[in-house]
């Protein structure tokens, strides 16, 4: 079994490693599987090298966003499956900044080819990031909001 952290960035390298490690074979070789097919179809590859070398026109381009599309819930959900079956405690509502998480980089991946933050045109894969972060925030925050009302 792994740990909670561990299983988080086994799961960031790739969904499905982390389901291996907590002897979840099946289910790990699906969610590598699943990977591999959105992967593949979204040119997402093709998509992260032209990203990474600034050439974000080329990247818009390159993108089937048809398939990209499934890419942050399923990574997301993954993190969370491994997340969830690593040892130690799982919190009650700890679910919500993944699934928020989700939420906010399907919104950034679906604005990616026209919203700029100022000048700049981040692009599918940099403006999706930049959204994670407000949505695992607002994941957090209705986590606490719930825990502080389940108290109560």
């Amino acid at each position: 079994m792994t740990y909670k952290l561990e299983a988080i960035l086994w799961s960031i390298a790739l969904p499905g490693f982390a389901q291996i490690l907590n002897q979840r074979l099946v289910k790990g070789i699906v969610f590598i599987f699943l990977e591999f097919l959105v992967n593949v179809n979204s040119h997402f590859n093709i998509v992260i090298l032209y990203s990474f070398q600034g050439n974000i026109g080329d990247a818009i381009e390159a993108t089937n966003y048809q398939w990209l599309m499934f890419y942050p819930c399923l990574y997301m959900f993954a993190m969370w499956d491994a997340y969830k079956d690593a040892e130690g405690e799982t919190p009650p509502y700890s679910y919500l900044p993944f699934v928020f998480g989700a939420y906010f980089v399907t919104i950034g991946l679906m604005y990616s080819p026209s919203l700029k933050l100022g000048q700049i045109l981040f692009g599918p894969v940099w403006l999706p990031i930049l959204f994670l972060i407000p949505g695992l925030m607002v994941g957090n925050f209705v986590k606490c909001l719930l825990m502080r009302v389940k108290a109560q």
